[in-house]
């Protein structure tokens, strides 16, 4: 089993003394094309007023644009850590044990529009850069898609797609491939289903936590639905497919 997130926009400063190191990212294999994007994101940053249009910034948010322009030397942090908001709230990392943290980072992966998909617990810098972020002459869709889907698809048990569509887009799921895609849905009392916002990332975000602490081994649809059942998350399978073609599920909450 994998589990793929998406990032957020918000990241928690500081960090460790180490300074990025390419190299010891997960799928190495695109280590070419996440130099790239970090030589054309540290290259926006020396002209402001290109990065605010190209970020989409507002004017109190300019200190992000001197995290970008020290990517290179800037501390880093494990991913699960360095990512807040939402999501990344609910899933409590900083509450999880050394074992909860070894098998998030074999099991947990984040899809970054600048580096790719990384590991849980691989170290990265504070930065800036969304998935319909414009950088001169690199687009990030075609940069990362079909590298990062091919990463993506190894086999490993199943593919669990918390992505939004957004990021799925930076690296799509063949449509052959053993992956679910999950919406977080509310039911309402007349059976009606309705996707949620606010409570779609924190459903996420407890649902990573609980699969984490179960150690679960999920190795295909079947058997996320059979976890679901044991561990109190209740899918439901739908006849939609989510991005790529790959099967859809609903997480009911």
């Amino acid at each position: 089993m994998r589990v793929v997130l998406p990032p957020s926009e918000t990241k928690r400063d500081g960090g460790h003394d180490r300074a990025l190191d390419v190299s010891t990212l997960a799928f190495p294999e695109l280590g070419e094309r996440r130099d790239a994007v970090l030589d054309a994101l540290v290259a926006l940053s020396a002209d402001e007023d290109a990065s605010v249009r190209a970020l989409k910034l507002g004017r109190t948010q300019l200190t992000e644009i001197a995290r970008n322009a020290a990517l290179r030397s800037a501390p880093t942090m494990p991913a699960i850590d360095r990512y807040t908001g939402v999501l990344y709230d609910a899933l409590a990392a900083d509450r999880w044990s050394a074992g909860d943290r070894a098998f998030a980072h074999e099991h947990v992966l984040v899809q970054s529009a600048l580096f790719g998909p990384i590991a849980a617990l691989d170290a990265i810098p504070a930065y800036r850069l969304s998935h319909d972020s414009r950088l001169p002459g690199l687009r990030l869709r075609a940069h990362w898609s079909s590298a990062a889907g091919a990463a993506l698809a190894r086999p490993s048990g199943l593919l669990i797609d918390l992505r939004s569509e957004g990021y799925a887009a930076l690296g799509p799921i063949d449509a052959g491939a053993n992956a679910a895609y999950v919406r977080v849905v509310t039911e309402d009392g007349d059976g009606t289903r309705r996707a949620l916002a606010h409570f779609n990332k924190q459903a996420k975000g407890h649902l990573v936590a609980a699969l984490v602490s179960s150690r679960a081994r999920i190795d295909d649809l079947d058997g996320l639905l059979d976890w679901g059942d044991a561990h109190g998350h209740r899918f439901a399978r739908t006849a939609h497919v989510g991005p790529g073609g790959i099967a859809e599920v609903e997480l009911l909450v």
